[in-house]
């Protein structure tokens, strides 16, 4: 490509989004089957009136938790895991070292509580890091069932040996009960722009709360072939949310602990 031609940033820019609308698309007409499953267990789940736990360890990644958590049209029943060390909030690079520490996802699991027939969604863009495969391993170990949300190509191609893996080298989606892959490419930003080296524009978010929100859909279905109305939120800022939802905010106080 000729650098001293002018860049469109339209084109550009359209091709970013049509390439995001592919990768969502991918995620609908690819991962049916075990968003399906995963739908079912969650269902089942809600239908005892039982929490469903989401834990998204990773600076960004934890935008996937905050994404079903108290979220107009989502589903009351989800507890968020948002736990402290990993926010972008905390400091980037301090979130980075966390979410790098062996150990660290354990510890953050236990302090939950959570044991046999809980339910465990665990979101990560790229699916490797420390803190990620912790908390899957643990959540085995105690007889949770697990969710893994994350790219198995990134996994697959991060190298063995780099600083971000647990030191067993494992990937998410190897370790959970049922895997839903977002497809996510390497380094996460996909736009090239001419005369430059790094890429730009990541797709992870994108990905990852396409993949919850079809979810939250398949899940709402399931319920209600049980003949059970889903406790879903309304907007607060919408007419009649605050009443709407004051009804059911009885059965969660105090049991969701970031309500």
């Amino acid at each position: 490509m000729d650098d001293t031609a002018p860049i469109s940033a339209d084109a550009i820019c359209d091709g970013y989004l049509a390439d995001v609308m592919s990768l969502m698309q991918r995620i609908q007409s690819e991962e049916k089957e075990p968003l399906d499953a995963a739908a079912c267990l969650i269902a089942d789940h809600i239908a005892e009136d039982r929490l469903v736990h989401v834990f998204g360890p990773g600076g960004h990644s934890n935008l996937a938790t905050q994404e079903v958590f108290f979220r107009a049209g989502g589903l009351m029943h989800i507890n968020a895991i948002l736990d402290e060390g990993t926010l972008l909030s905390n400091g980037a690079l301090r979130s980075m070292a966390i979410e790098r520490t062996p150990g660290y996802g354990r510890v953050v699991i236990e302090n939950q509580g959570l044991g046999e027939g809980d339910v465990l969604i665990l979101v990560n863009a790229y699916g490797i890091n420390a803190a990620l495969i912790d908390a899957a391993l643990v959540a085995r170990e105690r007889g949770v069932s697990t969710i893994g949300i994350s790219s198995r190509q990134h996994a697959e191609e991060t190298a063995a040996d780099h600083p971000a893996r647990h030191p067993t080298k494992q990937n998410l989606h190897d370790l959970v009960d049922i895997a839903i892959d977002t497809k996510v490419q390497i380094g996460d930003a996909i736009v090239d722009i001419p005369g430059m080296t790094e890429r730009v524009s990541a797709v992870s978010t994108y990905a990852n709360a396409t993949a919850l929100n079809l979810l939250v859909i398949r899940t709402v279905l399931h319920i209600r072939e049980k003949g059970i109305e889903p406790p879903v939120w309304r907007s607060g800022n919408a007419p009649g949310g605050d009443e709407a939802n004051r009804k059911f905010l009885g059965n969660f106080r105090g049991r969701v602990r970031a309500l």
